[in-house]
């Protein structure tokens, strides 16, 4: 058996077959620069060999735009020859698959080289650089996300609305904001949500129906490990997208959706803790806050700009900053007031963190926190003073300190980021803004169905 990168081992398959003899198959998964679930699905007796000598897998597998078309400039494709790299399981993510027919499990992978060095253009090695960078100074980041999603009707031909609900096929086109009654259409679909959660040892939370027709929010539990907090986030995601297809309804994860209505974000809550477990964002006496959350939201206003290629990696996803929307249009913070990107919420001392509200839910976890991270060891080390607290509308201030406007601007930012490029780890940020400006050339060629409507006829 060759040695593991990740510290997995032969026993926790063994005892999982063990315990799990109906189980037929399972999904190996890796998670690209996009977020998305690449991989295979293996046979049981797969598994085993899996454990001990881990699964080859081309590099190219990394360099792939958001429809996985090779993006040659990440120079993950043939400048490498193609070649297989090895992936292996990270130790405590085999789990069992709810609702399967056969049953299958799942485990999620990472990549390393043959000679079990870190990939470094794998998303997960760049939050765990920054956990360790944390950890070297002390610190302890923790932290949960949001899951903010659509779910819509498959029918699309008379354009994108809400589903019906798969309780009685009653259908809601108004915004139905925190109604409870209004979830109850969806109960059956949430209940397996729940129960497919259970199994893979997530903590889902809170289910509201939130600011859109269609729309709803999961919440899931503080992790003090920010990697599981973002595995819990990847994961349910494919548990949501799997359970709404047998439900007949679709799972939508796209930043903006429907033109009228709000996105979907995937608020980051993180607060940090000392050798002791102390946390260190908790101010003595509520509201006078401490040195460490201001520095700490200072490195995250000031690197927000060259960082929001991250928190909305898509064309898409800058549909979603309008005014009045919920989601943020400049680096501003504030307390308890959801019109800010970074807000302190009201509650327990005990409990202080700030919320990173800017990202969207098509944004990719693993370096959505790493970024985030890497902003906050950014502003402790040069001690950034945050500036004033917004109040009252965010929209309506006018912030010394912008993002870019558009999803190209963004990608220019990115690009030149020596910081994000610090943040990511060289090759990951090589990576990732290599496919998005791939990504962006395959959108600006693209003519929409809006030329028609403008110019067709009127030019």
């Amino acid at each position: 058996m060759t040695q593991s990168p990740t510290g997995s081992t032969l026993h926790e398959a063994e005892d999982f077959l063990a315990a799990h003899p109906e189980i037929e198959a399972f999904d190996i998964v890796l998670h690209d620069a996009n977020g998305i679930g690449r991989g295979k699905i293996i046979r049981r007796h797969e598994l085993i060999g899996l454990y001990k000598g881990g699964r080859h897998l081309p590099i190219s597998i990394l360099g792939l735009d958001i429809v996985g078309e090779d993006v040659h400039e990440t120079g993950l494709i043939w400048d490498q020859g193609d070649g297989d790299l090895r992936a292996w399981p990270i130790p405590g993510t085999l789990k069992a698959l709810h609702g399967t027919n056969p049953p299958r499990g799942e485990v999620l992978m990472s990549m390393y080289h043959l000679d079990g060095a870190e990939m470094t253009s794998d998303p997960r090695h760049a939050l765990a650089r920054q956990v360790q960078a944390m950890a070297d100074e002390g610190l302890h980041p923790a932290g949960a996300f949001e899951l903010e999603f659509f779910l819509l009707d498959p029918d699309t031909a008379q354009g994108v609305r809400p589903a019906a609900a798969v309780l009685d096929g009653r259908r809601s086109d108004w915004t139905e904001v925190y109604s409870v009654d209004h979830l109850h259409g969806m109960e059956p679909l949430f209940s397996d949500i729940y129960r497919a959660a259970e199994a893979m040892g997530i903590k889902a939370e809170t289910v509201i129906s939130e600011y859109a027709p269609g729309q709803y929010e999961l919440t899931l539990h503080y992790r003090t490990d920010v990697m599981q907090a973002a595995d819990d986030l990847v994961r349910l995601k494919r548990i949501v997208r799997l359970q709404a297809r047998r439900h007949g309804v679709v799972a939508c994860f796209m930043a903006k959706p429907i033109e009228k209505y709000a996105g979907s974000g995937m608020h980051f809550h993180v607060s940090l803790c000392d050798e002791t477990g102390r946390n260190i964002f908790a101010e003595e006496v509520e509201g006078q806050w401490t040195d460490t959350i201001r520095h700490a939201i200072g490195g995250l206003r000031q690197t927000m700009g060259e960082s929001m290629l991250v928190f909305a990696p898509h064309g898409n996803s800058w549909r979603r900053f309008v005014g009045q929307s919920y989601a943020p249009v400049s680096p501003s913070w504030g307390v308890n007031n959801r019109s800010v990107a970074l807000r302190i919420p009201a509650g327990d001392i005990r409990a202080r963190r700030i919320e990173h509200r800017p990202s969207g839910v098509d944004a990719n976890p693993y370096l959505v926190a790493a970024t985030i991270l890497a902003g906050i060891r950014h502003g402790l080390k040069h001690r950034i003073d945050p500036g004033p607290e917004t109040t009252g509308n965010g929209y309506a201030g006018d912030d010394a300190l912008q993002i870019p406007r558009d999803w190209r601007e963004a990608i220019e930012a990115a690009t030149a980021s020596e910081f994000l490029k610090d943040a990511l780890g060289e090759d990951m940020h090589r990576t990732f803004t290599a496919i998005k400006a791939a990504e962006h050339g395959r959108v600006a060629r693209w003519i929409a169905d809006v030329d028609y409507a403008l110019y067709l006829h009127n030019v």
